[in-house]
């Protein structure tokens, strides 16, 4: 079972033309090994190390995270222009950001339209739209 996990995030890694070091293999297989799609915070991910018994600093992880980020394998989502949470699926997508317990997930999108944007000023393209939804419980 290990062995698949990391198998998954060695073919993620590979996939992307990235070189799978002794980190970048931990934290893909912390990421995509169980094959489901993941929002994540550099601490969260930091803590999941930690607990599974890798060695890796929280600098390292903000590192890597940015490299899965620049390679395409992953998408970052910034809340209140504070927090930054990167997640698997790289597809457009709207998000729930929960404020209670600070958790975003996806949002179904089969409904949602975007529609009347401004015009993007000149010599500029919209080149994607950010969609999160702030939740309170009640």
């Amino acid at each position: 079972m290990a062995e698949t996990k990391q198998r998954r995030g060695h073919a993620w890694l590979s996939g992307a033309g990235l070189r799978p070091t002794r980190q970048r293999l931990s934290l893909a297989t912390l990421l995509v090994g169980d094959g489901q799609d993941r929002h994540v915070t550099a601490e969260s991910l930091f803590d999941a190390a930690e607990r599974a018994g890798e060695k890796v600093s929280l600098a390292t992880v903000y590192n890597t995270l940015r490299a899965f980020c620049d390679a395409g394998l992953m998408s970052e989502i910034t809340v209140d222009g504070t927090k930054s949470y990167f997640d698997t699926n790289t597809t457009e997508h709207p998000h729930f950001f929960w404020e209670d317990t600070g958790e975003l997930t996806d949002a179904a999108h089969e409904r949602m339209e975007i529609r009347n944007l401004p015009q993007a000023p000149k010599g500029a393209e919209i080149a994607s739209v950010d969609v999160v939804i702030r939740l309170r419980r009640t």
